[in-house]
């Protein structure tokens, strides 16, 4: 393997492992503070950040999308994959909720016929036939004890898979920093106007108070650490290739199960883990047949 290679799978991982520390952040708010106005926040925290940061480096007219609808739809899927996301891991064990996102590559494998007009190969069936197994292990202990909310981070990883839709839509439009930009400014404003809706609903634990200002300061931190990763990510993509970096994605729930047992006492059962590694091998077989990669988990 060449050098550049290696630093790139290096960077690349580094990149992965800080999304998942930024996930257990977020866990530590469960309790403390709305779900919906975590994201809000942590959103608005970055997309501010990061238009900033495009100004200096691009200046004003890096801030004009030439399709805003497709940018504005990016910014909506995002909103709604991190409100799912983020309301799972206020409930559920961290790890669980992070190998259930790892069905997004699949789902958008899958997707990719009836909205791309790609063929779906037959080794995506099988794929996504071996996750469906993966998926109704990890569910189980969850689903009898939680109900339908166990299912929030399926509704987070279709989100998901459909933002990477619009992404292939909207490639090679802008830099990657604006890309960034946009879908950030897409989804604070969803986001805001979603812990709204949950405060007015009357559920107390939706209900938007003024939060401690420790809740703050990690909400900043999440959203300090996942414009680094995702810059980490792109610049170890930058030097070894997508396709060399993609399996280095799985390493999000290797953190998320050593955190996950460290901070929060979840020790996932042995049904759990054959389960997240069948999701695990099924995205890397459609990985290897070109149909698809790994996605990161979104922050």
């Amino acid at each position: 393997m060449r050098q550049e290679d290696r630093s790139g799978l290096l960077i690349a991982l580094a990149g992965f492992a800080i999304l998942s520390c930024g996930d257990a952040i977020i866990k530590t708010m469960a309790g403390q503070w709305s779900p919906l106005a975590v994201a809000a926040l942590r959103f608005s925290i970055g997309a501010v950040m990061l238009a900033v940061l495009l100004m200096v480096k691009e200046g004003r007219t890096a801030f004009r999308p030439t399709h805003p609808w497709l940018q504005a739809a990016r910014g909506l899927c995002l909103a709604v994959a991190t409100l799912c996301f983020f309301s799972a891991i206020f409930v559920m064990p961290l790890a669980e909720a992070t190998a259930l996102i790892f069905l997004a590559p699949i789902i958008t494998a899958l997707l990719s016929g009836p909205v791309l007009k790609e063929k779906v190969q037959p080794a995506t069936w099988f794929a996504s036939m071996l996750a469906f197994g993966g998926v109704m292990l990890v569910l189980r202990p969850n689903l009898a004890e939680l109900g339908p909310v166990a299912l929030l981070p399926l509704a987070a990883a279709l989100a998901m898979s459909l933002m990477m839709l619009a992404n292939r839509a909207v490639a090679g439009q802008g830099s990657p920093l604006s890309m960034q930009v946009f879908v950030a400014a897409g989804a604070a404003p969803a986001l805001v106007f979603a812990a709204i809706i949950g405060n007015a609903t009357g559920i107390a634990a939706l209900d938007v108070d003024w939060p401690d200002w420790s809740v703050v300061a990690r909400c900043a931190v999440v959203a300090v650490t996942a414009s680094t990763a995702h810059w980490l990510i792109y610049l170890g993509t930058t030097r070894a290739g997508a396709a060399t970096i993609a399996p280095m994605s799985y390493v999000q729930l290797l953190v998320a199960l050593t955190l996950g047992w460290i901070l929060f006492r979840d020790t996932p059962d042995a049904m759990t883990l054959v389960g997240s590694a069948i999701i695990i091998g099924a995205g890397l077989f459609l990985w290897t047949r070109g149909n698809g990669k790994p996605a990161p988990i979104l922050d």
